[in-house]
C-alpha cells in the first residue's frame, strides 16, 4: 500500500506543472510593416510556442519573439496578430518543459504583393 501511495505522489509531482497567462495585447508584432496602409483584413486564430525540455535543468532559453514569430509566419501575408494572447508555461519537475505560447488573430495585410485576393 506505502509503495502504491509513494508512486502516486511521485506521478503528480512528475505531471504537475502551472501554466500563467502573461500579457493580454489588442495588437502585436514583430515584423516591420507600415501601419498608415488600410489594406488590412482580420485572419484565422493561430498560436506560436517556443519551449525547450527540462532535464533537471532546461536545455534551453524560450523567447516570447520567437513564439510570436511562429504565429504569425503561418501566413505569408500575416504581419502581425491581434487579440493576442501571451502564456508561460512551466510544466517541469526535475523533467518536462518550460516554454511561452503566444495566440491571436493574424493581421492580413492585402497591400502585400500576392496577397490581395485574401479575405
Amino acid at each position: 500500500m506505502k509503495n502504491v501511495i509513494a508512486l502516486s505522489v511521485a506521478a503528480v509531482v512528475a505531471l504537475s506543472g502551472c501554466t500563467m497567462r502573461v500579457a493580454d495585447m489588442t495588437v502585436g508584432s514583430t515584423k516591420n510593416y507600415n501601419i498608415n496602409g488600410a489594406k488590412f483584413v482580420k485572419g484565422q486564430r493561430v498560436a506560436g510556442e517556443d519551449s525547450y525540455p527540462v532535464i533537471l535543468f532546461p536545455l534551453g532559453v524560450p523567447n516570447v519573439k520567437t513564439a510570436m514569430d511562429r504565429a504569425i509566419e503561418q501566413d505569408k501575408c500575416a504581419v502581425g496578430l491581434t487579440d493576442v494572447v501571451v502564456t508561460q508555461m512551466n510544466h517541469a519537475f526535475l523533467v518536462g518543459s518550460i516554454g511561452f505560447k503566444v495566440e491571436g488573430d493574424q493581421i492580413i495585410d492585402t497591400s502585400l504583393q500576392g496577397c490581395d485576393k485574401k479575405n
